[in-house]
């Protein structure tokens, strides 16, 4: 009698189960070059080059248009260009910023920012000096956000990286840090603190992992359209580029003991219990509502590679659809040792109904490279149309 009742619960919770599956069909949407947004990073004088590029709305609202943001960059180039030819004394430094008036690509309203030694010469906006810091490491940058519930504070991500050789990929991750900025801060954000986090890690097979690819402020006072109050903190681990979950409330947002982890079946206080929810994603991605209810999730299909690609998602946490591939950036390999990373959304830069979506472009012999093609090392940019985006 018993298995026989077990039998028929497990049948109707089967019954259950396939009746909700979701819908992760890709709905129907249009690609095109966004060139207005790409000539904006072509640039002579100062700033003429750089990746990662995330935007951050200085009010805090993620999900609309918004009057003034900061953008972020890692790796970035100073110098000069001159008749299409790079000239003498240029400058890569580990990280840079700049603001925008409005969310058009307006290039009187868009202003480069970096900091200054006291030789006056260029160096990066954030530099760690956390107690884990080596005396060689320095930042690229992840995602960011103005926590509302915390004075509007600006949190970014800060990945501490070590140079290991002089290889084309000749460096690693060594440890994650939470850079914290005082609303009302100016570039280049003198009175920053910082914070090393527990956020950095390894996996069973033994690759690095971190938290901070990208972040999706689910709040009322952020914009979203289904809020349920917390902020989702996506990592990235392993060759698979697998990507895993967390969340905690804004107000928590540097009390790491609060964070929880995804596990595939609820909130776990464990970050080692994380649930890989999908894979082939990038170490730089995006994730925003749809307006039907289900997500996108925006990123460099492997890491590297020519291919823009989305899963849609039936929540933050998926699960999540296959492969959609959007758009080949194989008409930007001028040379062949190009190569194409980190596509992101940023929903603060859209028009309703669309997605701007940017990837980076950068060389494996890139000094080389950029020799012959001075303005290879910039930010491209596509639009998504999508009818059920709002």
């Amino acid at each position: 009698m018993k298995r026989m009742l077990f039998t028929a619960i497990g049948a109707l919770l089967l019954c259950h189960a396939h009746a909700q599956t979701p819908d992760l069909t890709p709905p129907q949407f249009k690609v095109e070059e966004a060139p207005e947004w790409s000539a904006l990073f072509i640039r002579n004088n100062g700033w003429f080059g750089g990746d990662g590029i995330y935007t951050i709305p200085f009010n805090g609202r993620e999900h609309q248009a918004s009057d003034s943001l900061l953008f972020i960059f890692s790796d970035s180039m100073i110098g000069s260009i001159e008749n299409d030819s790079l000239l003498p004394g240029s400058r890569m430094i580990h990280n840079s910023v700049a603001t925008l008036k409005g969310h058009l690509p307006d290039s009187t309203q868009m202003h480069f920012e970096w900091d200054q030694n006291e030789k006056g010469e260029a160096v990066p906006v954030f530099e760690p000096h956390t107690s884990l810091t080596g005396k060689t490491d320095y930042y690229w940058l992840g995602d960011g956000f103005v926590n509302q519930e915390q004075d509007n504070t600006l949190y970014i991500f800060g990945y501490r990286i070590r140079n290991v050789s002089d290889e084309a990929f000749g460096f690693r991750e060594v440890g994650n840090t939470l850079i914290r900025i005082p609303a009302g801060s100016k570039p280049p954000f003198k009175g920053y603190k910082e914070m090393d986090t527990p956020l950095f890690f390894k996996d069973k097979d033994g690759h690095t992992g971190s938290y901070g690819a990208g972040i999706f402020v689910n709040t009322a006072k952020a914009g979203a359209p289904a809020p349920d109050g917390y902020v989702y903190v996506y990592g990235v681990h392993g060759m698979a580029k697998q990507m895993v979950v967390a969340r905690v409330k804004p107000a928590a947002f540097d009390k790491f003991d609060q964070w929880r982890f995804w596990d595939g079946a609820g909130w776990n206080k464990e970050m080692s219990k994380a649930a890989d929810v999908t894979d082939k994603v990038s170490n730089e991605l995006s994730l925003s509502p749809l307006g039907d209810g289900r997500y996108i999730l925006v990123f460099q299909e492997g890491g590297l590679s020519t291919h823009i690609s989305m899963r849609i998602g039936a929540s933050p946490v998926g699960p999540f659809g296959p492969v959609t591939r959007l758009w080949d950036c194989s008409s930007d390999a001028e040379e062949k040792t190009y190569v194409m990373y980190n596509a992101k959304a940023h929903p603060a830069l859209s028009a309703p109904g669309e997605l701007l979506i940017s990837y980076n472009v950068n060389s494996v012999e890139f000094l080389k490279d950029l020799q012959k093609h001075p303005h290879l090392y910039r930010p491209r940019f596509i639009r998504l149309k999508i009818n059920s985006l709002k």
